[in-house]
């Protein structure tokens, strides 16, 4: 394995984390967002209010999304295991 090799599956590593965790930290922020303008608007400053549909929204995202993210994770794990024998020589 050379320099080379490496740095590009640290490289596809890290993009795959930014791919798998954008759609929860995304969401997350949008619904937090929301629930902070509308603490604001309201002047309500509960704790849980801002908490819990943020929870709420991560379970959602990842109940509808976790058989995609599943697959893109099996697809590169199967990817690097189908190519250590081509990068070993």
């Amino acid at each position: 394995m050379d320099q080379d090799l490496v740095v590009s599956l640290g490289r596809q590593a890290l993009e795959m984390t930014l791919i798998l965790a954008l759609p929860v930290l995304l969401s997350t922020f949008v619904v937090g967002l929301a629930v902070s303008i509308l603490q604001a608007a309201t002047q309500i400053q509960e704790m849980t209010l801002s908490y819990i549909p943020k929870v709420i929204t991560a379970y959602l995202v990842l109940f509808f999304l976790g058989g995609w993210m599943v697959m893109k994770i099996v697809d590169f794990a199967t990817e690097i295991f189908a190519n250590i024998p081509v990068w070993i020589k």
